[in-house]
């Protein structure tokens, strides 16, 4: 598949975070919810006053209600257009823009860059919060309220053992032709200062409702009904677990995308197509 930028135009590379609470999602729907894509794509048609709409390709189609810290995508704009607009664009869009949703950076992309399928990794964050009293209200968009007492020891182990390539179908929602072999780079557990239990992840890629599905798997072994043999074998029947619940969206957070030289980003565009055409 070619990802040629057209002649004539220019790749532009967006840093993004946004508050996921009042949105259905990343991608543009057909029925007109509000989206974190339709926003930046109307509030970039705005301020540079075009007829156009021009399609943002991201990093991670984050689901309705997940927040972002460290969200990349890319947009192909007209030399023109770029040319007249780039020195103020940010601010505009600062402006423009609702609060729940921010650019940080606009800057050109190297040749190869394409923020999907160029990236080497993404690293989540689930934050869950078992105090008895509940969660912090400053923090209750973005932490999730677990009324049982977790040992984040037992849930650390248990998510050491879901590291490496492995397909995991037993974790994702299928999609008719999508693989489900995905590599976790790192998996871990820990409860910081504050009480709150921090689930972090990073691989190379994440399937439909992965990183969520796993995160109840580890709740579930945290609070004592399962063992913390258990999601291991979840994953190894390579079938969905009625017992395995996907949590809720808001404590989850997309922190970081992370990218290779500019000398491999074609390299790495070639090898991530292949992965994700091969069915499993």
């Amino acid at each position: 598949m070619s990802d040629e930028v057209l002649a004539g135009f220019v790749r532009i590379r967006l840093d993004l975070s946004y508050d996921g609470s009042g949105f259905s999602g990343w991608a543009k729907q057909a029925g007109g919810q509000r989206t974190v894509q339709a926003e930046v794509e109307g509030a970039l048609r705005t301020v540079t006053r075009s007829s156009e709409t021009y399609d943002l390709t991201v990093a991670g189609r984050t689901d309705a209600g997940v927040h972002a810290r460290g969200q990349v995508a890319h947009v192909d704009l007209p030399l023109e257009l770029w040319g007249e607009h780039r020195e103020k664009l940010l601010k505009r869009l600062a402006g423009r823009l609702p609060k729940d949703v921010r650019v940080w950076a606009l800057t050109e992309a190297p040749e190869g860059f394409n923020a999907r399928f160029a990236a080497l990794w993404r690293r989540y964050v689930y934050r869950v919060c078992d105090r008895p009293g509940g969660v912090d209200p400053l923090l209750r968009s973005h932490v999730l309220w677990h009324d049982w007492e977790l040992d984040a020891a037992v849930m650390d182990a248990a998510a050491k053992s879901l590291v490496g390539e492995h397909d995991f179908a037993a974790y994702a929602k299928k999609r008719v032709g999508a693989s489900t072999v995905r590599e976790i780079f790192d998996f871990g557990v820990r409860r910081t200062a504050d009480g709150v239990v921090e689930i972090e992840v990073r691989a190379d890629a994440f399937c439909h409702n992965q990183v969520r599905s796993m995160v109840g798997a580890l709740l579930f072994v945290g609070d004592g009904h399962r063992g913390v043999e258990w999601p291991r074998k979840v994953l190894d029947a390579r079938v969905r677990d009625s017992a395995v619940h996907v949590v809720r969206p808001y404590g989850l957070t997309l922190e970081e995308v992370a990218y290779p030289a500019a000398d491999q980003l074609a390299e790495r565009q070639r090898q991530a197509r292949r992965v994700r055409g091969q069915v499993h």
